[in-house]
């Protein structure tokens, strides 16, 4: 059970990256109060929790329903969090088109989107999800563990989001961008980990 909560929160960390999200915040929502500022902070993480929940809980039946094995799930989760991963590593990272972020400034509520989605419970957080709430199915009540510690990462990503301004000022670009490369960098081995046992489970 320890080495599954070690593992989830480590993931989620990578995946979510608080860190990471400072500066999307403060580009979408630095010209806000600091009242409305924590008010879209705190929307964004309930909304993305609940993103996050509903697909732990329903996914599982969802891949059923689909004819979708965990072991298919863990190699194209892994592409995509690998393509995510290079993204992070040469700080090019953007969890939204410009498009979207175009179309996100234009609104009155950036909470929804595109914090919510598809910057905090992005593709990369939910396949991660689904594939540690496939393997929690080993440990009693794991499904409990693992959405307890991701819980306890979008508390870190709210609390990121609401000292924002002073960890932005802190870090700067280069030191938002130096713990992105780094994240980067362990979300690009834990991405060749799960092709490799989606790869192992297909021939076992």
């Amino acid at each position: 059970m320890t080495g599954l909560a070690i593992r989830t929160f480590l993931t989620m960390l990578v995946v979510i990256d608080p860190i990471g999200l400072v500066p999307m915040f403060v580009a979408l929502a630095g010209d806000r109060g600091a009242a409305e500022q924590r008010r879209i902070a705190l929307r964004a993480i309930l909304v993305a929790a609940g993103i996050l929940v509903s697909f732990g809980l329903g996914g599982a039946w969802l891949m059923g329903w689909l004819g979708i094995s965990l072991d298919a799930f863990r190699v194209a989760g892994g592409v995509l969090l690998f393509r995510i991963a290079v993204q992070m590593v040469f700080a090019s990272y953007e969890r939204e088109t410009k498009a979207e972020m175009d179309e996100s400034r234009q609104r009155q509520d950036v909470s929804v989107f595109p914090l919510a989605i598809p910057i905090i419970a992005g593709p990369g957080a939910i396949a991660s999800l689904l594939i540690l709430m496939g393997e929690s199915r080993l440990y009693p009540l794991g499904f409990v563990l693992v959405l307890a510690m991701t819980g306890i990462v979008l508390m870190l990503g709210h609390l990121a989001l609401v000292v924002s301004g002073p960890i932005g000022r802190l870090l700067g670009q280069t030191g938002v961008n130096v713990v992105t490369r780094v994240l980067g960098v362990l979300l690009a081995a834990l991405a060749a980990q799960y092709v490799a046992d989606g790869v192992r489970g297909f021939m076992s």
